[in-house]
């Protein structure tokens, strides 16, 4: 048998441990678990399923804590009577040995999981609802900039909310890649909250209609196995500089690295360094140099495609090009040279200043319709036509 996979719920499982005959059993109607041994019967929680992958696993981190109740490593005895009586008086037979502690009821485990499960998917639907946010500019009655939007409404400072729509980016393609079966285990191996016959639950201590709606999201989170998906920003931050691919490698090998358990930043961040060693290759791209934007799947590149810009920072694994919309960092995968020489490459910095010094979000739409015509020269000169146009544009001073 192997332990290592998930077996909370194949029943009844026997296996010879620390001198003993144990066996587990898990009961449908009543969806209670239980390991049994001569003199023992051991009641588990249903929270404890989220925290070991088997009972086998269980009964391992008991008994570390429980030494003095097992027999010694040296007894021949394949039984266990517990003592608690000294002679003459004859020990009972057996005695039964309970974790006592201060139960929750079922419905109370199903609350306790429900929030914690809200808690884990708080960054990842933060994230979300900031790219619908930014990406249908449901911002614009109120604020010029998505970042004006953010810094006023929620107190972020700029970066933040680029990061968690990152996150939630990455999520969705560690999601992408495992199928979604309510039979699965959801992040952190917790099983998806639904009564034994299938139907969602439903609690009195929270709103009904929130909880079914929050369950039915959750379906979104569950991974394949026992495949273990993020529970905070800071564990998905190092993933965003990989590729689509190299990021499900990198998460899964942090998994098992933190022994089958979500890891931390620090380990991600470890792994990511290890590929991004392995798949190193130089920046190819020079200051000044004037490339094409090719959008692919980046959202923050959404109909900039076919634009050029002007790489004004090279780091090691992407570029902060200028646009005569603004700034953007963007991955190597996402530029392309136009291979302009230096003298042509310092004409399209001056028409990127022109363009950047007359572009705003008030602009009326013929005008800006001019101005992203020109954000998409292929060439690094102005017919005397387009030097006219955009001489005019600039007399209005829109």
């Amino acid at each position: 048998m192997n332990f290592a996979d998930n077996l909370w719920n194949e029943s009844p499982q026997s296996w010879n441990a620390h001198g003993l005959s144990w066996e587990f059993t898990y009961s449908d109607l009543t969806a209670k678990r239980t390991i049994t041994a001569p003199g023992f019967k051991l009641d588990i929680k249903i929270t404890d399923t989220t925290k070991f992958t088997s009972p086998h696993l269980w009964l391992e981190a008991w008994a570390k804590k429980n030494k003095s109740r097992l027999p010694s490593q040296n007894s021949e005895a394949v039984t266990l009577e517990l003592e608690l009586f000294p002679s003459p008086k004859p020990p009972p037979e057996t005695v039964e040995v309970e974790v006592v502690t201060d139960e929750l009821t079922e419905e109370e485990e199903r609350d306790r999981l429900f929030l914690e499960r809200k808690v884990e998917r708080a960054f990842y639907e933060a994230g979300r609802a900031l790219r619908e946010l930014r990406d249908r500019r449901l911002y614009r009655s109120t604020h010029k900039t998505f970042e004006e939007y953010c810094s006023d409404r929620f107190g972020f400072k700029r970066r933040h909310p680029y990061q968690l729509i990152d996150a939630a980016n990455v999520v969705d393609n560690l999601i992408a890649c495992a199928p979604t079966e309510e039979s699965k285990m959801c992040a952190n191996g917790a099983q998806n909250e639904m009564s034994p016959n299938g139907a969602q639950e439903k609690s009195s201590t929270i709103g009904a209609h929130e909880k079914t709606r929050t369950i039915g999201a959750q379906k979104e989170m569950v991974a394949n196995g026992a495949q273990i998906l993020p529970t905070s920003e800071r564990q998905v931050r190092p993933l965003t500089k990989l590729e689509p691919e190299q990021q499900r490698e990198a998460w899964t090998k942090a998994v098992e690295s933190a022994g089958g358990k979500v890891p931390s930043g620090r380990i991600v961040s470890d792994v990511v360094q290890r590929i991004r060693e392995r798949t190193r290759v130089p920046n190819p791209y020079r200051v000044g140099e004037v490339c094409q934007l090719i959008a692919k799947d980046d959202p923050e590149l959404r109909g900039k495609g076919g634009c050029w810009c002007i790489v004004s920072e090279v780091h090691e694994f992407s570029c902060t090009v200028n646009t005569w919309e603004g700034e953007f960092t963007v991955r190597l995968s996402n530029l392309k040279s136009l291979e302009f020489s230096e003298e042509e490459c310092q004409e399209m910095k001056v028409l990127c200043h022109r363009l950047h010094r007359l572009y705003s979000e008030e602009m009326e739409g013929t005008a800006r319709a001019v101005v992203e015509i020109f954000g998409k020269l292929s060439r690094p000169e102005l017919n005397s036509f387009e030097e006219k146009l955009l001489e005019f544009l600039e007399a209005q001073k829109y």
